[in-house]
């Protein structure tokens, strides 16, 4: 991820994955499909340049074909308007026989609306479109 490379941890994703990111803006939302997934992660991308992410822990429990995980991570971005940007957080992920059927983010959804807003003024357009649904 830190490379920018969602492509491959979308290879593992079931197609109907369901992904969740709260939230009133161009990020937030539900998404229900991998096409939908793979839309967001290009708009993210597209909007915090260089994201990365720094993990301070991962918890996992469960069986095979029903495994959740926990990450709780820093990330860092320089977005277009060369602001700093930093949060942190926690991907809550659900996995069926290897497949990541769930992730939803917890995390200080106040910080990316404000950079958001802050893109948007400065003319980006994408940072105040629509959620991508489906």
């Amino acid at each position: 991820m830190n490379a920018g490379d969602y492509r491959t941890m979308l290879m593992a994703c079931a197609s109907d994955v369901e992904h969740t990111f709260s939230g009133e803006h161009a990020l937030g939302g539900t998404r229900h499909s991998k096409e939908g997934l793979e839309r967001w992660f290009g708009r993210l991308f597209r909007l915090f340049p260089g994201l990365d992410f720094e993990v301070k822990r991962v918890l996992v429990r469960g069986w095979p074909w029903r495994t959740e995980a926990m990450i709780e991570w820093v990330d860092r971005a320089r977005p277009a308007d060369g602001v700093p940007y930093v949060n942190e957080g926690t991907h809550v992920l659900r996995f069926s026989w290897g497949r990541l059927v769930g992730l939803h983010a917890y995390l200080d959804t106040q910080k990316v609306e404000e950079t958001l807003d802050r893109l948007a003024a400065s003319g980006i357009e994408e940072a105040s479109a629509p959620p991508i649904l489906g």
